[in-house]
């Protein structure tokens, strides 16, 4: 393409848990003109996007480690978990920290699973004590973490859950639902010895959506070839993506289904930016905007969904209105003002609270202002 300089149509800023706001480089990229998937100019491209993968989830080490990149949502990557390493009637544990826990138990269950669900108190995280009792009662094939479920802004310690599971049931594939982590929170594929990442392009990747992002460990693909059953899906089965991935990592054209192109270059451009400077400062950047968010909320009085700072998320805030407000007196006020926020989603509490998205370019170019907007106009609307 041409090196015209392109920017982007004025617009409400976008500060919901995902999509995020992206950067021109990156939509410019993604307005490629029509392209072959089994271009020369592209097949680099898509093996360069497997191979920063692995260095953003810190997935080098281990050699057998395969990413995946397949045209769907992220929610593709509960499939993907259910088709491929789910036999029916096997047992699955899922450790639940609102809405996207709650559904992943649902699909695993739609593959036949049989899923036992530890669900934290709204705001909080798993008890370590009722996880390690969990454990012990029966042989799970796979356990789910929610690293941050986006219903409630809680960041659960993955780390320390994976060392338990690993401790007290180690035969079990560790599978983390990233969706809402990847490239705002520090995930250690290799050293948690997790065996799945899921993800998606629209949130801390800084992509537009419509890719399905998934990291697997080699115990997860052995499990894979060594299932008695059939893959309990078509589009899904790694089976069929395994091949085309492993060429195009290898610069070698392969077909099952077509990729989206366009969004393989966007990807592209926005991981070789997250990439240009050290990861830890990208995690520190997007610290210091929690922090930022969250300090100026609460000298305006809020209060979170999370029950700690030390379980709220980095890259999202769950923020409860004041008394006697709801999401009709303030969510169309911000909108007003240029600052487009998410509703509440959590079914127990969802008329409760709203959310604010700081990933990506919001968190990391601060001098965009994107966190002061947001501040200024929750401070003016709730002044009212």
């Amino acid at each position: 393409m041409s090196e015209a300089k392109f920017q982007q149509a004025a617009h409400k800023l976008l500060v919901i848990p995902g999509p995020i706001e992206f950067s021109d480089e990156v939509l410019y990229a993604n307005a490629t003109p029509g392209t072959a998937y089994t271009s020369p100019a592209f097949i680099p491209i898509f093996g360069d996007c497997l191979r920063m993968l692995r260095k953003v989830l810190f997935a080098e080490e281990r050699k057998d480690n395969q990413p995946f990149l397949v045209a769907g949502s992220g929610t593709l990557g509960w499939d993907a978990v259910g088709a491929n390493l789910i036999e029916p009637g096997e047992e699955a544990l899922v450790l639940a920290t609102g809405y996207f826990g709650d559904s992943f138990a649902d699909c695993l269950e739609a593959y036949g699973a049989k899923v036992t669900k530890i669900t934290a108190e709204i705001g909080g995280v798993p008890n370590d004590e009722e996880v390690i009792a969990v454990l012990k009662e029966k042989k799970f094939k796979v356990v789910t973490i929610t690293h941050v479920d986006t219903s409630t802004g809680v960041l659960s310690p993955a780390a320390h859950l994976a060392e338990l599971i690993h401790t007290h049931s180690p035969s079990s594939l560790i599978a983390l639902d990233a969706v809402c982590s990847v490239a705002s929170e520090e995930i250690q594929f290799d050293k948690w010895g997790l065996d799945v990442v899921i993800s998606a392009t629209q949130k801390g990747l800084g992509a537009p959506p419509g890719l399905s992002v998934v990291m697997v460990s080699g115990k997860a693909i052995k499990t894979l070839e060594e299932r008695k059953s059939p893959v309990g899906g078509y589009y899904i089965s790694w089976k069929r993506w395994l091949p085309v991935m492993k060429a195009y990592e290898e610069g070698k054209p392969s077909y099952f289904a077509t990729p989206p192109v366009q969004l393989i270059y966007a990807l592209h451009a926005s991981l070789t930016s997250i990439l240009s400077a050290p990861l830890s400062d990208r995690f520190a950047a997007h610290q210091a905007a929690s922090a930022y968010i969250k300090d100026s909320l609460t000298s305006l009085g809020l209060s979170f969904v999370p029950l700690h700072r030390s379980i709220a998320a980095n890259g999202m805030t769950a923020i409860k209105f004041p008394p006697g407000l709801k999401a009709p007196d303030v969510l169309p006020h911000l909108a007003e003002k240029g600052v487009v926020v998410a509703a509440g989603l959590h079914k127990a509490m969802a008329g409760e609270y709203f959310r604010i998205g700081h990933m990506g370019i919001t968190a990391v170019q601060r001098e965009r202002g994107d966190l002061e907007k947001v501040v200024g106009a929750v401070k003016e609307v709730l002044s009212k």
